[in-house]
């Protein structure tokens, strides 16, 4: 797979996991393992940035919550949903 192809988290994560079980099983010569193993972490880099990126906009998310929350003052009976 090409640097230049876009992959998913989860794909990412698959192939992490087949060059993981690669590796584990001895059953890769020392010449394809240096290319697994840059393979797989470049693979652990871009899913690191992921998951920052994800936490960064859950955070920004819950934050817009509790401030459009605190805005609107204390909540009554008379206004939930019910």
């Amino acid at each position: 797979m090409t640097d230049k192809k876009k992959i998913s988290y989860s794909q990412a994560i698959g192939e992490l996991e087949r060059i993981i079980n690669e590796i584990e099983s001895e059953s890769i010569n020392v010449d394809v393992l240096t290319e697994k193993v840059k393979r797989a972490t470049h693979l652990i880099k871009f899913c690191k940035g992921n998951l920052r990126t994800t936490e960064e906009a859950v955070k920004k998310a819950l934050s817009e919550i509790e401030e459009k929350s605190a805005g609107e003052g204390p909540e009554t009976a008379d206004d939930r949903d019910f």
